[in-house]
């Protein structure tokens, strides 16, 4: 049951950073967009995730909970040491989501539109942003038990160069993420070339910011070239996503969106793989220390069985509902 349960951590955070990162990567691309072209982007954006966008937050409360009933000493690690950009993230969602309900349902259009618009887009940037830096600085091993300072223990454990990278190529990533998906919901040739375009600048940034990640890893002295080249499954994971990447931009350049999306979560999917699957079961790197583990730090047996079985009943209502909306609004596309 343990392995349940760990499989379906490992899936709710990959399917956050897919879908909730295509959400997020929604507003940073307006954010990026030329005042110009800025409504129309938003147009097509909100009819794009203006359905679903609520929904994507599910698979981190899944995460979140999980690590809380199972894994209480991992989850109480991370929420004392990184509560600093836990506290910006959680902020930041809420700001986001409150930001998006008020723009686009107000009864009064008025100047509080702008406030609600940059709201938005800020809020989209910084949340991913701190997001990654959370990932880096689990991994980083920069969190110190034993600090006795304030800034020590609460501040350098993630304000750092390589946490800090992380969290720009997250950032990154959900702006591709939110390109490529969009085009597919785009409705004329002039909509689908922009987001085109904006899929091959969002690549281009996550390609730069994926460079200074291994840069500050060295500087860092954080061994993460060893987790992505250290065994034949990373590197197997890392070959496959360079094809996948030279298949994306071949596709892009010939104007053929039909497999973008499948190769970006493709591209998603084998990343994660091959930088979790070195280090597992070491979910956090500690400073001076032995890391906290999956397998050793967990909630009891009786715990981690109720949870298993309580993740795969609720997967049996969960799992249809979502698919059927997801059908019930793409029906409603196709009949609008």
């Amino acid at each position: 049951m343990l392995y349940v349960v760990m499989a379906y951590l490992w899936a709710s955070i990959l399917l956050y950073v897919l879908m909730g990162g295509a959400d997020f990567g929604a507003g940073i691309l307006e954010f990026l967009s030329t005042r110009k072209s800025k409504d129309q982007t938003r147009r097509v954006m909100y009819r794009a995730i203006g359905p679903i966008w609520e929904a994507n937050h599910m698979w981190l409360i899944i995460a979140i909970v999980i690590l809380f009933v199972g894994f209480p000493v991992i989850y109480a690690t991370v929420s004392v040491y990184l509560h600093i950009p836990l506290t910006i993230m959680l902020l930041g969602i809420v700001a986001r989501g409150t930001a998006f309900s008020f723009r686009n349902y107000d009864a009064v259009q008025d100047k509080m539109q702008v406030v609600y618009s940059k709201t938005f887009m800020y809020s989209s940037v910084i949340t991913p942003l701190f997001l990654g830096i959370i990932a880096g600085s689990a991994v980083s091993g920069k969190i110190d038990p034993q600090a006795t300072h304030f800034l020590d223990a609460y501040i350098f454990s993630w304000l750092a160069f390589f946490p800090v990278s992380v969290g720009i190529f997250t950032a990154t990533i959900c702006g591709f993420l939110a390109a490529v998906f969009i085009i597919g919901e785009t409705k004329t040739e002039t909509e689908r070339q922009r987001f085109i375009q904006k899929a091959r600048h969002m690549s281009l940034a996550a390609i730069t910011a994926a460079a200074l990640v291994l840069v500050a890893a060295y500087i860092d002295e954080i061994p993460l070239v060893h987790w992505l080249f250290g065994n034949p499954v990373s590197i197997a994971c890392v070959v496959l996503a360079a094809i996948s990447l030279i298949w994306m931009w071949v596709s892009l350049f010939r104007g053929s969106t039909r497999w973008l999306r499948i190769i970006a979560g493709a591209q998603i999917t084998l990343l994660l793989v091959a930088i979790t699957y070195e280090h597992y079961p070491v979910l956090i790197n500690l400073k001076d220390t032995e890391g906290l583990s999956l397998l050793t730090h967990k909630g009891s047996d009786k715990t981690i069985h109720a949870l298993a079985v309580a993740l795969l009943v609720g997967s049996i209502f969960i799992l249809p509902a979502l698919f059927y909306l997801l059908y019930s609004f793409n029906r409603q596309e196709e009949t609008a």
